[in-house]
């Protein structure tokens, strides 16, 4: 079985997330893309989070009708801090042995992975796929001294580069600007039920 893995924050999740998992089931002939919220990610503890309970409530209006799409709520319904090991781990667990990972990444966050917890396991466990950004340049020198073998493990998706990230949709929506086609609808209306984002900035 070939699984896709995608893990983030999803606050909110935008079309952004969903073109990049569905061109990686495509491109790499995957099973299934397991699509993971984070409970308590330790390299964001400086930002102000969502409820993990509204960020799985968007993803899952997020991917209804898409049948090869799977939420997972490994991180949330286990007490962190959640590394990324420890939620591959547990997925691994849950799958058919045998099974082979596919880890979803921007390059931003390629660029960044000798900083993180166990990465040299993450690597050895799946294979990764990072989405080309016109933005991050990688090293990959540095990579491969970090961590050796890592350019062998890794997967360069081709798709269509959107300027949509969450951050800059929460910023949208405090100052009463449209995400309408940059969030799928039922996300949208989840949004504004629970009045996400609407508090001034920080």
């Amino acid at each position: 079985m070939r699984v896709g893995i995608f893990g983030g924050t999803f606050d909110p999740p935008h079309i952004g997330h969903l073109i990049l998992a569905e061109e990686a089931w495509f491109q790499l002939k995957l099973d299934a893309v397991i699509i993971v919220p984070a409970g308590d990610p330790p390299h964001k503890r400086n930002r102000r989070l969502s409820a993990a309970a509204s960020r799985v409530r968007m993803v899952k209006a997020a991917i209804v009708g898409n049948d090869h799409f799977v939420l997972s709520r490994v991180d949330v319904d286990r007490p962190g801090p959640h590394y990324t090991i420890d939620m591959v781990r547990l997925l691994r667990d849950s799958l058919p042995a045998g099974s082979e990972l596919f880890f979803l990444m921007g390059s931003d966050s390629l660029r960044d992975l000798p900083n993180w917890h166990l990465a040299d396991r993450l690597v050895a466990n799946c294979r990764l796929v990072a989405l080309a950004r016109h933005d991050v340049t990688l090293d990959w020198e540095y990579l491969e001294g970090a961590l050796p073998g890592l350019h062998a493990r890794v997967i360069q998706l081709d798709m269509p580069e959107l300027e949509i990230a969450s951050h800059i949709l929460q910023e949208r929506i405090r100052t009463g600007q449209p995400i309408r086609y940059q969030v799928p609808e039922a996300v949208e209306a989840i949004i504004a039920a629970e009045g996400l984002y609407r508090e001034a900035a920080e």
